[in-house]
């Protein structure tokens, strides 16, 4: 239920995060054009209460742009005065009955309230195991896939640490640069230390974006989660087409093409088609001040995920045309035409990492923005696991490899210690609702 000055937004924006039927109310004979606009191009039928004494003439004024218009009180409406899920979903059990939310209750509730109720109100079974998924590839379900998907991103990323820390430049580096190691050191005393940062940053997002696949495919997939599907679709088609960066630099490497050629199918197959069987458990919210206090920590990780997102469509962005930022030059202590003069294929060797960077932390921050926003249920510890730990790969390298080679420039640092001090407090903050012990949360799916 709305009221009449933010119907057009309420249309637009309530269908698609799960509302069924707007009602707009209470409604004049002054606000019939504000409710007709807003009625235009609805995804969902549009209700409309009139009152006083030109309610006659609003429901004729009305009748041909919405669904129905009502003049008097209707016993089969109810009315939610507070957010609990419990309560939405019994309501819900009374088929005769239409249930409304005032925007108040929507507010309070938290993103995802919609989805929520939904969840309660619909009967669901236990979730497979790892015991029912077979040998047989050809039959084994889109989260096991999933899963493979990001136990393949983490040891991809180990794997770009391990080298990275090791040898730095692997025979087809040295083959396009047409320069070893000692001869890169040699131009710029710098420059092997600044390809080792970009590369363990690089390493640690790769590691962060399996960290939240596997959440994502075990946690979410397997049980029957449509949002956990949607999320980690929405990741990947950003991640698997931002690893192909370096081919527009003209350097084909044949590791990374091997990780894009076997993950991809997988990722094909992970989210080829929606989940058809419910299967979560359905848990009670808790004590009001923890959920709040959850709430807020949702807000901050949503927040900290739009930030990543931003920096990674930045980085992408500079990757992809001016190749450094004037800190980086400072660091380097030296300027574009001298690298070139080093060697002509030196700026699009270091194009390609930053770009491929800025491509695999766009990838995570939107897994991180969809898992935040959607993904908040007392009692589900993996969502606040996935988070706690794809944070840890993702900043602590950052941090470490920056303050090794003495890249300590504070306003180059100054967004990853913000997005740590975000992600600390909203983890502290969520960690009693989502982290709640099941023996203590845990509910029948089939509520009175």
């Amino acid at each position: 239920m709305v009221s009449p000055s933010v119907a057009r937004d309420a249309v637009r924006a309530l269908p698609p995060v799960g509302a069924g039927l707007i009602e707009v109310a209470p409604v004049s004979l002054a606000d019939v054009p504000v409710v007709r606009e807003a009625a235009e191009g609805r995804r969902v039928p549009v209700v409309v209460r009139a009152v006083g004494p030109d309610a006659a003439g609003v429901a004729s004024a009305l009748a041909p742009h919405v669904d129905a218009v009502r003049t008097e009180a209707d016993p089969n409406v109810v009315y939610l005065t507070s957010p609990s899920v419990a309560a939405a979903a019994r309501m819900l059990n009374e088929p005769a009955k239409v249930v409304l939310a005032a925007p108040s209750v929507l507010v309070h509730a938290g993103p995802g309230w919609f989805a929520r109720v939904v969840e309660a109100a619909t009967p669901t079974r236990p979730a497979p195991s790892a015991r029912d998924v077979g040998r047989d590839p050809r039959r084994w379900p889109g989260w096991w896939w999933g899963l493979l998907v990001g136990l393949g991103m983490i040891g991809a990323g180990l794997g770009a640490a391990a080298i990275t820390l090791g040898p730095v430049l692997l025979w087809y580096d040295r083959e396009f640069l047409g320069m070893e190691v000692d001869q890169l050191h040699a131009a710029n005393h710098h420059l092997v230390h600044f390809l080792q940062h970009d590369r363990i940053t690089m390493a640690g997002t790769m590691i962060a974006i399996g960290v939240l696949y596997v959440g994502l495919a075990v946690g979410g997939v397997r049980r029957g989660w449509p949002w956990a599907r949607d999320a980690y679709l929405a990741s990947g088609w950003i991640a698997f087409p931002t690893l192909l960066y370096f081919v527009g630099f003209g350097f084909v490497e044949p590791l990374h093409t091997a990780v894009t050629v076997v993950l991809f199918p997988m990722f094909l197959a992970a989210t080829r088609r929606r989940p058809v069987r419910p299967q979560w458990t359905v848990r009670e919210e808790g004590p009001e001040r923890e959920r709040r206090r959850a709430l807020v920590g949702q807000l901050l990780l949503v927040l900290t995920g739009l930030g990543l997102l931003v920096g990674g469509v930045t980085v992408s962005a500079v990757g992809l045309t001016d190749v450094f930022v004037a800190s980086d030059l400072e660091f380097l202590q030296t300027d574009p035409d001298l690298l070139r003069a080093v060697s002509p294929r030196l700026l699009p060797f270091i194009a390609h990492d930053r770009a491929g960077f800025g491509g695999a932390l766009t990838a995570a921050a939107t897994a991180i923005i969809l898992l935040s926003a959607w993904g908040w249920r007392r009692g589900e510890s993996w969502v606040w696991w996935s988070l706690a730990l794809a944070a840890a790969a993702g900043f602590l390298p950052a941090v470490v490899v920056h303050g090794t080679i003495q890249y300590t420039d504070l306003g180059h640092l100054a967004p990853v210690f913000v997005g740590i001090g975000l992600t600390l407090t909203a983890l502290v903050l969520a960690r009693p609702y989502l982290c709640a012990h099941p023996d203590r949360t845990r509910r029948s799916a089939h509520l009175p």
